[in-house]
């Protein structure tokens, strides 16, 4: 069995939770379960810890998403107040930094790019004070750095801060879209007339590859309507939850409620529980490394939320952590499960790639204490020997144990 010992202090006077993680990828020298249905059953599983049976069958099929999509989105920080300075300076900060280098590539505009009305043609149009060179020549700057642009937009009659927006305007916002270049499109989902998602965000799939640019579509639909349940078919990603908020609180119900989807998650299409919080100031160090581990075992989009070019060191060093993010490309996507009383402790167990897992031990609670996990729990034969390492101090911490 494995034991990790966490210190934490009081956090919140309501909640009480405070934390230390640790991913732990174990390179196993015996036989591990389970396998997954794509990796053809090299192996056969000695146990099913959790469901895997519709792990990455049904997504669409327009050749993106083998992994989550990484990069940067503007709305947790900036909200309404972005400009195409910022833009291009965030494009400039991702290459700088080389955050592009570990896979930060999308580039993503969410809302209040567009006027507040659409032109005498219907068309959308870029709004003439913040982004005056239009977003064709945004675009264009962004692949110039070897990034990616993404847009917004909403299946409804309005964005959800009242700008336009593409509900029964699909054929034509798609043809703007790729037009100006635009690799990447967040489709939220206010003012939605109460129309049924499952009838409003296929129009928008279809529009996209009728233009025949390749568009990575991403649905926000707040998980309203259980779209791991039906989005595979649709889109690339789409959100199980509402939108997250920079506290402890947020992130740790967010990731409850996307752990439930976690079979239905696979390469073409991902489950989103929202973008990062890291950086902007609502928790501390080890609450936001928290955040990013289990994000990363969630396979969970990892889209930068914070001011790129004005990051501290300590964020840098949370969201450039090499180690963690292989988990999140390599691996398939964990599962929490319960550790201890009242969900006190959990443990995520992220899938197996080769002989190799990753484990998150999580202390969720106001006091210090000892998460075991024993071999058994993990779907190991109680003869395996394993290396431990721990992710975050890049060392090991312990070769060939035995359960």
């Amino acid at each position: 069995m494995a034991r990790i010992n966490g210190n934490s202090a009081l956090r919140f006077a309501l909640t009480a939770i405070l934390y230390f993680v640790y991913v732990i990828s174990l390179a196993v020298n015996g036989r591990v379960v389970p396998l997954h249905p794509y990796l053809n059953g090299e192996e056969k599983p000695i146990s099913n810890i959790f469901d895997t049976s519709k792990y990455g069958l049904f997504q669409v099929g327009n050749g993106l998403a083998n992994t989550p999509q990484m990069g940067w989105n503007s709305w947790n920080y900036f909200g309404c107040k972005i400009n195409e300075k910022v833009i291009r300076e965030t494009a400039d900060a991702l290459i700088s930094t080389g955050l592009a280098k570990l896979g930060y590539r999308y580039v993503n505009l969410d809302d209040c790019w567009s006027e507040v009305q659409r032109d005498s043609k219907g068309q959308l149009v870029p709004d003439s004070k913040t982004f005056p060179s239009g977003i064709k020549a945004l675009a264009d700057y962004v692949h110039s750095k070897g990034l990616k642009l993404g847009i917004y937009s909403d299946a409804g009659a309005f964005t959800c801060a009242v700008r336009p927006g593409s509900l029964f305007h699909e054929s034509d916002d798609a043809k703007s879209f790729a037009s100006w270049g635009v690799d990447y499109l967040k489709y939220d989902n206010c003012f939605n007339l109460g129309i049924e998602p499952e009838k409003r965000y296929p129009p928008m799939r279809d529009a996209l590859n009728a233009t025949g640019h390749t568009i990575f579509y991403s649905l926000c639909e707040w998980g309203v309507n259980d779209p791991a349940l039906w989005a595979d078919k649709v889109g690339n990603s789409w959100r199980t939850t509402n939108d997250i908020n920079d506290s402890w609180a947020s992130m740790t119900e967010t990731a409850d409620i996307n752990d439930k989807w976690a079979s239905y998650a696979g390469p073409g299409g991902w489950n989103d529980p929202d973008a990062l919080e890291v950086g902007n100031g609502g928790m501390t160090y080890h609450e936001y490394r928290a955040h990013f581990s289990i994000w990363a075992l969630m396979k969970s989009p990892l889209l930068v939320g914070c001011d790129v070019r004005n990051m501290t060191a300590e964020t840098f060093e949370i969201i450039s952590n090499e180690e963690v993010i292989a988990i999140h490309l390599g691996f398939k996507e964990g599962k929490f499960m319960h550790m201890g009383l009242m969900d006190a402790f959990k443990f995520g167990l992220a899938r197996f790639l080769s002989k190799r897992m990753s484990v998150v031990l999580w202390n969720r609670c106001s006091k210090s204490g000892t998460i075991t996990a024993k071999w058994g729990t993990l779907g190991l034969e109680s003869s395996t020997s394993v290396s431990i390492k721990d992710l975050w101090k890049y060392e090991y911490v312990s070769k060939n144990s035995m359960s």
